[in-house]
């Protein structure tokens, strides 16, 4: 019976999650997969953007080695130089989220 609740709330919260619009990718189709996931997953924890930009970043220096940048809000301008295929640029809902990787 848990394991039931357990499906159905995990279903729920993946339904309920906000859809991906990338805007800019330099990055794999998997990785871009997993930036759009790890960004969801830090929505539904944190709630100010300083917390899910960190929340982000560390996932991905953990996963995917150092160092990587994580910029999370609604209204801003950036220019930036990044490894190749390790940047993208998309939004979750309102909230845009720029993440990318430097040596």
């Amino acid at each position: 019976m848990s394991d039931e609740k357990n499906t159905t709330n995990q279903q729920l919260e993946q339904s309920e999650r906000l859809e991906a619009q990338v805007k800019s990718a330099d990055m794999t189709d998997d990785m871009q997969q997993e930036a759009i996931e790890v960004a969801q997953e830090a929505m539904e924890k944190f709630n100010i953007e300083k917390d899910i930009a960190h929340h982000i970043k560390k996932t991905f220096d953990e996963r995917k080695g150092t160092t990587w940048h994580c910029i999370v809000g609604r209204n801003f301008g950036s220019f930036v130089t990044h490894e190749t295929k390790h940047f993208i640029y998309f939004y979750l809902g309102h909230c845009a989220i720029l993440l990318f990787k430097t040596q």
